[in-house]
């Protein structure tokens, strides 16, 4: 049989029906023009095991550029290629390596940018309806509250467990742990609840999957982790008891001075947002393992989360226009990079939209009023970059809640003079209600800032200027 860890495309009924009887279905990647499989057939081949990717639109097999578009997007060396055949012969699949022609320069990007465009489309062509015997799961997201209420959310999903993804993990075998992740069924509708101190709480997913409580106490909660109880009770875990999940939930400790609201994206990890291509490249090709944070970052939020005592325990919440589909990668992040982990508010995205972040500053603005709402005694240390909104963002913040915000650290990776100025003006207008939105060109800059002005000791800096200097010989020798 043929070799089911190399992909297939297979672009023809008689590709599909002359490919399947020589293959081992289980574990095997296909990608399939639309139109090849029935329905059904696609259901009892995702039941063997395999993965299946329906293309966005069609593929003609006879013109080059199509086929350049998905050989680029799916980042693989080695791929069996469904080829046309003269009149009278079989479609036999024959085999693109690394050797074939590589396309010019100056078509290269708009080839990539319509193969990114058609992986998101894969998404969208997945069946909706959840597969015979498949087992649901519940995927609870870090939760926060203060002694008097709680905040958790999650999401209940038609899908198997992910495979956990380590630092030899070829860009192939990242790109197919992306796609699952993006592809994932949300069950919708389910019945979901909560249970915490004898209490228990009904709620049902909503159109994406996502469930969502709040919870009051019965008796006031002391600082740290706390377990809430999830059961969706219409569906059996295989032992036949309802279906079973916790979430962790924590509240701050009371030695805390401050809180720390970050950006991700081109704040702690460097994915260039402002370009949805290259953003979705490096989604794709790189896992927590070979992702690296921006240089000095791990120590200097380290040094945040310490303070001015060294052991104030401040906690850190990340605010980031990643989709909810991307939680996962994102806290594996966070923990192998050593940085300090908090509750990660990402965005509710419907694939369709993937490359096309509309509505950014309303849902980082919302999610910080939720931060915010929670703990509205505790001032906050504001990072994001200049790349798109964080500035605006934190500036409307200080509009709203200027005794809630300490200070605001802004990455500038934008260069562009018209945005410098743009940023100054918004310096001018923060400074008057006495907080500082300081502009800074690494984490040293910030992080010296910071010890003089309080917030972390001074001693620290020393681990952020070697965590820079260790980030710099890693890079000069990879």
């Amino acid at each position: 049989m043929a070799n089911s860890k190399t992909p297939f495309l297979i672009l023809t009924r008689a590709g599909f029906e002359d490919l399947l009887p020589r293959v081992d279905r289980a574990g095997a990647v296909f990608y399939l023009n639309p139109g090849v499989a029935s329905d059904a057939e696609l259901a009892s081949l995702r039941d063997e095991g395999a993965a299946l990717q329906v293309l966005a639109t069609p593929v003609d097999p006879a013109t080059p550029d199509d086929m350049d578009d998905v050989l680029a997007a799916s980042g693989h060396p080695s791929v069996w290629i469904e080829r046309v055949r003269p009149a009278g012969l079989p479609a036999v699949p024959a085999r693109a390596n690394a050797a074939r022609p590589a396309p010019a320069a100056p078509g290269l990007r708009q080839r990539l940018a319509r193969g990114a465009g058609a992986l998101a489309g894969l998404a969208l062509n997945r069946l909706r309806t959840p597969g015979s015997g498949r087992q649901l799961m519940v995927l609870p997201y870090l939760g926060f509250g203060n002694p008097h209420k709680l905040w958790v959310r999650g999401r209940v999903l038609d899908e198997a467990s992910f495979r956990e993804q380590g630092s030899q993990d070829s860009g192939w075998m990242n790109l197919v742990a992306l796609y699952r992740r993006l592809e994932s069924d949300e069950v919708v509708g389910a019945h979901v609840v909560a249970r915490f101190q004898g209490q228990s709480y009904d709620t049902a997913t909503d159109a994406g999957g996502y469930f969502s409580f709040e919870i009051t106490p019965a008796a006031s909660l002391p600082a740290g982790r706390h377990t809430v109880d999830i059961e969706i009770p219409a569906s059996r875990a295989p032992d036949g008891q309802p279906l079973r999940a916790t979430a962790d939930v924590f509240v701050p400790a009371a030695s805390a001075r401050f809180g720390i609201i970050s950006d991700i994206d081109d704040t702690v990890l460097w994915t260039n947002v402002t370009n949805k291509l290259n953003m979705a490249l490096l989604l794709a090709r790189s896992n927590a393992h070979t992702r690296k944070p921006f240089k000095g970052v791990a120590a200097f939020y380290r040094a945040l989360n310490g303070g001015a005592t060294g052991s104030e325990d401040n906690p850190t919440f990340y605010v980031s226009s990643s989709p909810w589909h991307l939680y996962g990668p994102l806290l594996d992040f966070l923990r192998v990079q050593g940085i300090p982990v908090g509750p990660l508010l990402l965005r509710e995205l419907d694939m369709r939209n993937m490359f096309q972040l509309v509505k950014h500053g309303n849902h980082k603005l919302e999610k910080i009023e939720l931060i915010l709402g929670y703990y509205p005694d505790l001032q906050f240390v504001l990072i994001g970059d200049s790349g798109e909104q964080d500035p605006e963002i934190y500036t409307e913040v200080v509009r709203r809640h200027p005794q809630q915000v300490r200070m605001i650290y802004i990455r500038n990776v934008n260069p562009d003079p018209a945005r410098i100025d743009a940023l100054d003006r918004l310096i001018e207008e923060v400074s008057t209600t006495g907080v500082q939105l300081i502009l800074a060109p690494d984490s040293v800059f910030a992080a010296s800032h910071a010890a003089a002005e309080g917030l972390i000791q001074v001693d620290r800096l020393a681990a952020v200027r070697a965590d820079k200097k260790q980030d710099d010989k890693l890079i000069a020798s990879g």
